[in-house]
């Protein structure tokens, strides 16, 4: 009755006084239903006897749910869905593989044993991480199941994103209209045709994680529905060793889906048939109005936490209760067998026959490898066109500069369109700066340097979307990748229209007010479409913390895990300004300690930086940022890229660039040397001052007050992850008569970049100068915030990092 329309509520009104809920035929017949939940008992009793000390997370007392999956899936084929995205937790995971997905159970051998890919150079991936099952999308049901860290629920809106990316995939191949040029949905307005997500959760994460209430808040956003999941609960009535009681503050645990009216079916897994019910009438919910649906899975755990737990230590009367209990599977035989439906004989030979073919199996898996493994790709098909990261073919530094007279088209385009002067009258004078910036050729700044950026990569049939919380108009004014009609409020991506004819489309997804389930949900698009500029922009650089277990979980360690390649950019708005502790730091010293990013230099022998697992930039002009970003498509592989975002900088016209810095020729320089100091004058220098971000503007300003042009060289590092050892080593070695290298930073000490890039740049002087030499810190002291909220203390603080840059001299 929760329900939010009077269509919904009468739907399951009369799906009950129909009769309709009235035994008949199931999708899936009891003898099948016995077999998987036979198997799935013996399974689990045979990995006990075998591996005693494996910690399986078995389904025993939930045996139910392969039946409801296999009820979904038969529901899915049926109505003509091509794709199911699979997100699950550990529990029943091996069940599921082995049982109903068909994997090859000698695979599962060799892992149990402790092989892997790792042996053969392949990763060191999760059991089954985002492997696909099935007959694939010509004549069956394609079942995708997701890798999973054990940060419970992490994973949900990594599927969802991935299945709208899918849906987008699918569409667009159908030729459908996806072009997202007002503020309805880019995906036609029934998502989900196709594609259908499947989300599995256990009872008390999903009432005490945060990440489902985020994710659900997105199922019926313009940009972020997939026409609904199916969610099924396996409710285990606890948490660990946490009882209901002390596991949430609600009645039921699936309470937080009357949030976004979902409606939620509760329902005993020890009747496997009626749980077969509730699937088909879940899908045919999710069929008809493309919205959530939970079922209430309720189960037990026999062993509880995992097999090797003693639940009795804190649950002794619920555990005396379910180890007096016949298991599901034996009580459902017992049932089958007295309605006449099987024979005892029948019921037990099934069991026999199963557990003879696993002894078979394991006795194959001995030393040989799986095949499984043998055949394993790095490169999904969807990835055809792109190469793991480590090949022999894999492009570095691809041609990122664009022709002037394609510059000047999408810098146009990202402005000008009919009707364009019903926009708001700032943002008359907004367009009329960038067509005259655009016009002279010089003056460039960074929203336009990003539009140029978006333009060109969509006339190069590359799609962008850009996501995050106000990021059509952008935080702080600069962008207006949408215009909004002033009577109407109609809205309008210009770059949309002006480039009508491009095959590639901008699609700005202003999100709800989320960090963690809108990154995880952009993440997982990155998964299934290499070919999206897939962004992800955080109001401010720090409020990325909300997500950090995305960005620890997946963006960092995905391709070392799952061998899941990732082009997602983070954008950071990052920069002392006296903002206060809560809006001034990207905390870099995060991302560069997520970094495997080498530490040792041979200025002879410079390798690939390929092995990097992410890289992590701060670029200091829109030129850079420009190349930035199609660098990101332009490389054949991909990494997550982050980038120190900027502020101050957006309008300084210090930090401008020409239409000359975008041309072919010019690329993204992970070292940018002095351009003041001319060659023949460098023998002058005595300092070289070592900077990263903004700070380069001031100590320019101070400098010239000084009158210390010729004597203090600046050099900012713009690409911290990987490290640009090379560039670094040909941009010092021009100043062969400098005998101070100073690091300055407006982050504490302790924060920054500074404990990253320390020891390198010693390196690279070593190689230099031929004895180890210091590297001198100058800047804030070490800090428990990344900043003061006082003006007053602000202004003082940053005066004296910019003087201590001279300091001595």
């Amino acid at each position: 009755m929760h329900l939010p329309s009077d269509a919904e509520r009468l739907w399951f009104a009369h799906l009950l006084e129909s009769g309709r809920l009235a035994p008949s035929a199931l999708t899936v017949t009891p003898q099948r239903i016995h077999a998987l939940l036979a198997r799935s008992e013996t399974l689990d009793t045979f990995l006990a006897a075998k591996f005693p000390s494996l910690k399986r997370y078995a389904l025993e007392g939930a045996e139910s749910m392969l039946p409801a999956l296999e009820a979904l899936f038969a529901c899915a084929a049926r109505a003509g869905l091509s794709n199911i995205i699979l997100a699950m937790p550990h529990r029943g995971r091996l069940n599921l593989l082995v049982g109903l997905l068909g994997y090859d159970p000698r695979a599962l051998f060799w892992k149990v044993r402790g092989g892997g890919e790792v042996e053969l150079g392949l990763g060191a991936g999760d059991m089954g991480g985002d492997v696909d099952f099935g007959e694939g999308e010509e004549g069956g049901i394609k079942v995708s199941l997701q890798p999973n860290p054990s940060h419970l629920e992490a994973i949900n809106p990594v599927a969802l994103g991935k299945t709208r990316a899918k849906q987008f995939a699918l569409l667009r191949a159908g030729g459908a209209d996806t072009t997202p040029t007002s503020g309805s949905a880019s995906i036609p307005c029934t998502p989900g045709d196709r594609v259908l997500a499947l989300q599995l959760h256990g009872d008390a994460a999903f009432a005490g994680q945060g990440v489902v209430m985020e994710t659900l808040g997105l199922g019926g956003l313009p940009r972020y529905t997939v026409g609904g999941s199916v969610h099924l609960v396996v409710n285990n009535n606890i948490g660990y060793t946490t009882p209901t009681s002390a596991a949430r503050s609600s009645l039921y645990c699936t309470d937080a889906g009357k949030m976004v009216g979902c409606p939620v079916l509760h329902v005993n897994g020890d009747y496997p048939e009626d749980v077969v019910r509730a699937v088909e009438v879940a899908f045919e919910w999710r069929d008809l109005f493309r919205k959530d649906i939970i079922i209430d899975l309720v189960v037990y755990r026999r062993w509880g936490h995992n097999e090797l737990d003693e639940p009795a230590y804190t649950q002794p009367r619920m555990y005396a209760h379910i180890r007096a209990r016949r298991s599901v599977g034996g009580v459902y035989e017992d049932r089958l067998v007295e309605s006449g439906v099987i024979t005892r004989e029948a019921a037990t030979a099934v069991r026999a026959e199963y557990r003879a073919f696993l002894e078979t199996q394991l006795a194959q898996a001995g030393a040989s490898t799986p095949p499984n493994f043998t055949n394993a790709s790095t490169i999904p098909p969807t990835w055809s066109s792109l190469v793991w990261p480590g090949s022999p073919r894999a492009v570095r530094a691809p041609e990122t500069g664009v022709c002037a007279d394609v510059l000047v088209r999408a810098g146009r385009a990202s402005v000008v369109y009919p009707g364009s002067e019903l926009i708001h009258p700032r943002l008359q004078r907004h367009v009329k700066h960038r067509l005259e910036r655009i016009s002279r050729g010089e003056g460039i700044d960074w929203a336009t340097a990003e539009a140029m950026a978006f333009g060109t990569l969509m006339l190069d049939g590359c799609d962008v979307r850009i996501a995050g919380q106000d990021v059509g108009r952008g935080t702080f004014s600069q962008r207006h990748a949408m215009l909004v009609d002033q009577r109407t409020e109609a809205v309008v991506v210009p770059l949309n229209y002006g480039l009508a004819e491009a095959e590639g489309r901008l699609e700005i997804a202003n999100s709800s007010l989320s960090e963690m389930a809108v990154l995880g949900f952009e993440y997982g698009m990155s998964w299934e479409r290499p070919n999206l500029l897939a962004i992800w922009e955080a109001q401010f650089g720090d409020f990325f913390n909300g997500a950090q277990v995305i960005i620890d979980n997946f963006i960092a360690s995905a391709e070392t895990k799952w061998l899941k390649q990732s082009g997602i950019v983070l954008l950071l708005p990052h920069g002392l300004d006296g903002a206060g502790p809560e809006h001034s730091s990207a905390r870099l010293e995060r991302f560069l300690q997520l970094s495997n990013d080498r530490y040792t230099y041979n200025p002879h022998s410079d390798k690939d930086t390929h092995h990097v697992n992410l890289h992590v930039a701060f670029p200091t002009t829109p030129a850079q940022y420009f190349h930035l970003l199609r660098r990101q498509i332009k490389r054949n592989f991909r990494k997550p890229l982050v980038v120190a975002a900027p502020k101050g900088l957006l309008r300084l016209a210090a930090a401008t660039s020409s239409l000359a810095d975008l041309k072919p020729g010019t690329s993204f320089q992970p070292v940018l040397d002095d351009p003041s100091i001319a060659d023949a004058d460098a023998h002058k220098v005595e300092r070289v001052v070592l900077l990263t971000g903004k700070l380069y503007y001031d100590l320019v300003k101070e400098r010239t007050t000084r009158q210390m042009c010729d004597r203090v060289s600046l050099l900012r590092i713009e690409e911290l992850s990987p490290f640009p050892f090379a560039a670094l080593h040909t941009a010092l070695a021009r100043y062969p008569n400098a005998q101070e290298w100073v690091w300055v930073q407006e982050e504490p000490r302790n924060q920054g970049a500074w404990g990253h890039v320390g020891g390198r740049v010693g390196e690279v002087l070593r190689g230099l100068v031929g004895k180890r030499v210091e590297l001198v810190y100058r800047g804030r002291k070490e800090d428990a915030v990344c900043a003061t909220g006082i003006g007053s203390v602000y202004q003082a603080q940053q005066r004296a990092v910019i003087e201590a840059a001279f300091v001595g001299m």
